[in-house]
């Protein structure tokens, strides 16, 4: 049975990224299913697209979502998109249905959560209290202050080496820009960014940061965005210093905040074994699938 595809239009269009859609309707024109497709525009990105496809259980295996993914790669080769990357939970219908449509398995993430209601405030505490010569912790909610703006930038190439097997992710260039307009749309959704930087006291430069985001009222649970540190400051324990300072900011301003989840990729071992010591508790696996076009 073939379903009707509808190209809709989405609003969703970011400072470095835009996004397409379809519908998919049966003979009724219910929906049975979605397919969405974002065209990274920004410069070492521009060969990307990914892809968020769903379809209704009962819908499954009559071809609507190979008739949604048929769309968004004939879209993405319009594009001049070199790869299109989707996620899949591990053993999920959608992970065997990528491998079955030509998609190769190019990245494992495991998936953590901390419950806030028993996080260690003592053990967490003396983590946070231990000296890190040369060091010193600050934070912000929102958007970079000023004076901290061009650092923490800079900053950010602390993510560029981090582990992606063999994800064609491409190299995210950010300037002060770029940061701000990150900050801004999660401020635009409702949602609240809390940023946690290691400041190097020989020249108040940022080390490493480490980004959480609440949601907006303040319960069901937080999102860890980015943990990094830059090659030239690693070795100090920075890392497990800013993130349990954030935990600890996010278990006292945010009472009603159920917990804390994080997500990093298998083969990065050193910051699983920080998740691990904070007390994070494995929920699930995904795979990151890539189509090379």
């Amino acid at each position: 049975m073939s379903s009707r595809i509808t190209p809709l239009t989405d609003p969703d269009h970011g400072a470095n990224s835009r996004r397409l859609a379809w519908l998919a309707s049966d003979a009724d024109s219910i929906p049975v299913g979605t397919a969405f497709l974002r065209l990274f525009d920004s410069p070492g990105q521009a060969h990307l697209a990914e892809l968020t496809l769903q379809v209704h259980p009962a819908e499954r295996r009559r071809h609507v979502g190979s008739q949604l993914l048929d769309a968004a790669v004939a879209a993405a080769r319009d594009n001049a998109r070199r790869c299109v990357i989707a996620q899949a939970e591990a053993g999920a219908p959608g992970d065997r249905f990528l491998v079955a449509r030509g998609f190769r398995k190019v990245l494992t993430l495991r998936y953590s959560r901390l419950p806030l209601a028993e996080v260690d405030t003592t053990a967490l505490a003396e983590i946070i209290e231990r000296p890190h010569p040369g060091y010193r912790l600050a934070a912000w909610q929102g958007t970079v202050p000023d004076e901290l703006a061009e650092t923490f930038a800079a900053s950010r190439r602390a993510m560029d080496d981090m582990p992606m097997e063999d994800t064609d992710y491409g190299a995210v260039v950010w300037d002060v820009d770029r940061v701000r307009a990150a900050a801004k749309a999660v401020e635009r959704r409702g949602d609240q960014l809390h940023t946690v930087v290691a400041l190097d006291t020989s020249d108040g430069s940022i080390a490493g940061f480490t980004e959480l985001v609440v949601p907006g009222t303040g319960t069901g649970d937080g999102q860890h965005y980015g943990t990094g540190v830059l090659p030239e400051h690693r070795g100090h324990g920075l890392g497990r210093w800013m993130k349990a300072e954030s935990i600890r900011q996010a278990h006292e301003r945010h009472p009603g905040l159920g917990g804390l989840l994080t997500d990093t990729a298998d083969s990065n071992r050193h910051m699983r074994h920080i998740n691990d010591a904070l007390g994070y508790t494995p929920t699930h696996t995904t795979h990151q699938h890539q189509l090379d076009l």
